[in-house]
């Protein structure tokens, strides 16, 4: 499980980054923690698959881009 968090978070951060939005501004999107996103990124926090939708609506791509 480890290993899909934390390929989970590559590519959040890869997208996030490539689309210049910082932590805190997807946080604000989102309604949530800014560290949330960090954790996530860092594969410390494995998100739900709802979050994981809500994550993928608000930069844009589907949730198999951030999964894959």
């Amino acid at each position: 499980m480890k290993d899909e968090s934390k390929k989970l978070g590559e590519n959040l951060r890869k997208i996030r980054t490539k689309k210049d939005i910082t932590q805190t501004g997807l946080a604000e999107a989102l309604g949530v923690d800014k560290s949330f996103i960090s954790n996530i990124e860092n594969g410390k926090t494995n998100p739900t698959l709802s979050t994981i939708t809500s994550i993928a609506k608000a930069l844009g791509v589907s949730s198999n881009e951030l999964l894959k």
